[in-house]
């Protein structure tokens, strides 16, 4: 393990869920001394591994009544983080050479000591022992592919059912905004989302609290929005202005029962294009707040690391316009950055960091990292994520909007690859577009919810799945699952 990185993540934590410095204890006093050398204990034992460590020792703290609840909470915290990443590092060594065997048939010890050196076979040292990421065997197939067979890597995209619907889509789309770039084509879909607690995840009669996705409102390309139906009579919405737009609902929880909720809604989403050539790129006026607030950083994961700095630096100019550094940033990426499957975000304090070191990346990873690399260079830029949901492959998804100043916000989707085509303006297309099949949710990272929530949230930057919660604490994705079924209407 990275010691910096992960005794970060125990920083982190400290912002989430305490001020870990100077808190009072039951007699009115502080626990100054004790909790910096808990804060120590955690980052340290987080930082080399020691996962068995660090819940134990949380255990014993929960148990002594007489400890300040500020630092249960933290050490409860620090205890998550190590038990996601056991879920995350599930694969012990014969494990992962099976899966690998399974993928590329047999392979040689010095191989997989290469892959390991190149980071693209992801493991950690957990309690003394090396486990490997439980997606570790299919991102190497992608990542191999990616550098090694470029040709294939090609024709695998042009055989792509989902990707050829794609790209007979977005031609309509440039079609439709060929005088204008006002949202074309929209789609009416009907949602059911459902999540379901596994039984006996609460204790009988505790209840639960969850909050459940919903459409973005007061966006262009997203409107008539309506709640058709939500399991739960008595229901709490997210006011219009909240970055993760949500249904928050409760219920008891029954022993041997499983704790269905569910929101029907319907919205209409549409696909907008820019033409490149047509975008305007007038001089900001840095002293707006839009300026302002859309190239700052936002901590811990929209920063400028000195290595962030240095390559954005190495791509384009300052004095270039803004249009062409999303050019020049966005075809770097392409070359660069292959899409891979993620850690959980709650496990890496520094995603862009993670992003730019290893090289891979989903597509919330990267668009933290171009955001990151655009805010640093002075191009407004604003994060939103929710669901891709095409007739097929709906997904969870993350993407962005850059501010030109002249034009206004245009969508940009990092993460989706070069279309196949000679046309350039389709192949480009999500530099400066977005298809008509999208449900936005966020509109930011880190946004609190409505209702706050007591607990370390199991996703604590995006919001897509939902989150559940009880007295005794966060229920992690582990505990739950849920289904998103949509449905396109008339």
């Amino acid at each position: 393990m990275n010691n910096k990185r992960y005794a970060c993540i125990a920083a982190v934590l400290v912002a989430l869920a305490l001020s870990c410095n100077n808190t009072p204890n039951s007699t009115g006093g502080t626990n100054k001394g004790t909790t910096g050398s808990q804060f120590e204990f955690f980052s340290e034992n987080l930082a080399a591994g020691n996962l068995k460590k660090i819940i134990n020792a949380a255990d014993s703290i929960n148990s002594l009544p007489a400890i300040d609840n500020r630092l249960k909470e933290y050490a409860d915290s620090v205890s998550q983080i190590a038990q996601r990443l056991y879920l995350c590092f599930s694969l012990n060594g014969s494990q992962i050479d099976a899966r690998l065997e399974n993928i590329f048939g047999k392979f040689s010890d010095e191989e997989k000591m290469e892959w390991e050196k190149k980071k693209w076979l992801e493991y950690r040292i957990i309690d003394g022992e090396k486990r490997y990421f439980n997606r570790a065997a299919s991102n190497l197939s992608l990542l191999k592919m990616f550098y090694e067979d470029k040709s294939g890597r090609k024709k695998a995209a042009a055989d792509d059912s989902i990707k050829i619907y794609r790209l007979n889509h977005t031609e309509k789309v440039i079609e439709a905004s060929r005088n204008s770039s006002v949202p074309a084509l929209p789609v009416k879909m009907k949602v059911t989302y459902t999540l379901t607690v596994n039984a006996d995840a609460v204790p009988d009669g505790e209840t639960i609290r969850c909050w459940l996705p919903l459409p973005q409102n007061g966006h262009p390309r997203q409107k008539f929005i309506s709640l058709v139906e939500q399991s739960e009579n008595s229901y709490i919405l997210s006011p219009d202005t909240a970055i993760h737009t949500s249904i928050y609902m409760e219920k008891k929880a029954k022993s041997g029962e499983p704790a269905v909720f569910k929101a029907v809604f319907l919205y209409q989403s549409a696909a907008q294009y820019f033409n490149p050539d047509n975008i305007k790129a007038e001089a900001y006026d840095k002293n707006s707040e839009l300026y302002k607030k859309y190239t700052s950083e936002q901590l811990p994961q929209i920063h400028f690391s000195e290595k962030i700095k240095m390559l954005a630096d190495s791509i384009v100019s300052s004095d270039e316009k803004p249009n062409i550094i999303v050019d020049k940033i966005y075809t770097w990426f392409k070359d660069c950055i292959p899409w891979t499957g993620a850690l959980e975000y709650s496990v890496m304090p520094d995603i862009p960091g993670y992003t730019l070191e290893n090289r891979r990346g989903d597509c919330g990873m990267q668009t933290l990292l171009f955001m990151s690399m655009l805010r640093y260079k002075g191009v407004p830029v604003r994060w939103q994520s929710g669901w891709m949901v095409p007739a097929k492959g709906k997904n969870l998804h993350d993407w962005c909007e850059v501010y030109y100043e002249g034009t206004g916000w245009v969508p940009v989707d990092i993460s989706y690859d070069l279309q196949v085509t000679e046309n350039r303006q389709l192949k480009y297309f999500f530099m400066s577009g977005i298809d008509s099949y999208r449900l936005i949710v966020n509109n930011g990272i880190s946004g609190p919810l409505h209702p706050a929530k007591k607990h370390l949230r199991s996703e604590p930057y995006d919001f897509q799945r939902g989150e559940v919660e009880w007295n005794g604490g966060n229920l992690y994705f582990d505990k739950w699952n849920y289904d998103m079924k949509v449905e396109p209407q008339q």
